[in-house]
């Protein structure tokens, strides 16, 4: 079986091209002119998006160009998360759940599957026409709500968001940057406190998405990472019934859903070739997939951050998420109980 996301697009004609360049050339000079923040994490500095989040300068750039030039159709499924998340993981799920089966995931990695639509798929000065995908469209992204296409909400498409604790959600963000470049853990905890991380805000990211699902539950399913590693099986249900596609008795009577939950496990994928030794371009540089599989561990924020530190994000939280209803889901009820 074929990922159902090709990264190849068809060929542009040169007028195609020309034009598409000239859209990314005057965004990118609007980028030139937006607030900045320091970023001593990796070479780039963050621009600061319009709509009040960050992120390096291409990724406001695509989110742009994103957002005047993708339609989304009534049957599509947008995934997102706030980045370290528990994203790999509900990229392998959710393709295989809509696939009856893990196959795909033996030779190509969750990003090749499903890849990001800011970071793979309207780059380069690339605008891909993406209307001949068979739908359902599985599309992935980090942007934050107010930033996707109208098309979105007005269609009536699925959106499935992930949210994690911030404070592991931070913890895993770090590890994966460190990669990259030393990062002061003091120094990262405080930036991310002030909202200035990849698609950031972390509070603000949440919320978006949180709102939207009070006021439409049927168009946007709100999942936590916590739920996700505490009833994999009963959430993988959830997933399906909520894209259209339950398992049927019959398939949980031959473990079709058992199975999935089983080759999608962190354990399982990190050990397949293809995510040991494969490789997954984004943007302009090419990364190991190995980089994006670390723990996944429920709670690993006590293995670094200091009592002071811990309590600074959980003091943000109550403060961002008081009076939504938010500070009331179980993941946030036992953090406080903790």
């Amino acid at each position: 079986m074929a990922p159902s996301f090709p990264l190849s697009f068809a060929p542009q004609s040169a007028d195609e091209a020309t034009a598409h360049k000239e859209i990314y050339d005057q965004l990118r000079q609007a980028v030139e002119t937006f607030p900045t923040a320091p970023n001593s994490s990796t070479s780039f500095t963050y621009s600061r998006h319009p709509d009040g989040w960050y992120t390096f300068p291409e990724g406001v750039v695509s989110a742009m160009v994103i957002k005047s030039h993708l339609m989304a159709r009534t049957t599509d499924i947008f995934m997102v998360t706030f980045p370290k998340s528990g994203t790999t993981w509900l990229k392998a799920l959710l393709h295989s759940a809509l696939h009856r089966g893990a196959d795909d995931l033996a030779a190509h990695s969750p990003h090749q599957l499903v890849p990001f639509l800011e970071t793979q798929v309207f780059i380069k000065d690339r605008i891909p026409d993406l209307s001949s995908l068979p739908a359902p469209r599985l599309l992935m992204t980090h942007i934050p709500s107010q930033s996707l296409p109208d098309s979105v909400a007005d269609s009536g498409c699925k959106v499935v968001y992930l949210c994690r604790d911030p404070k592991d959600c931070f913890i895993s963000l770090w590890h994966f940057l460190n990669r990259f470049r030393p990062w002061d853990i003091n120094e990262a905890h405080r930036h991310f406190c002030d909202g200035v991380s990849l698609f950031g805000p972390y509070w603000e990211h949440v919320l978006g998405y949180w709102r939207w699902h009070v006021k439409r539950p049927s168009q946007v399913l709100f999942l936590t990472y916590e739920e996700l590693t505490t009833d994999t099986l009963g959430q993988l249900r959830r997933l399906a019934e909520f894209v259209g596609r339950p398992f049927t008795v019959e398939e949980q009577e031959i473990r079709v859903d058992r199975k999935i939950v089983e080759a999608c496990a962190m354990e399982s994928l990190s050990r397949l070739e293809v995510n040991q030794s494969g490789t997954t371009d984004m943007v302009d540089k090419t990364y190991a997939n190995n980089i994006f599989f670390r723990r996944g561990v429920v709670g690993d924020w006590r293995n670094h951050l200091t009592p002071e530190m811990a309590r600074r994000i959980d003091e943000i939280t109550e403060i961002k998420f008081k009076g939504s209803g938010l500070l009331l889901h179980p993941q946030f009820l036992q953090a406080k109980r903790e």
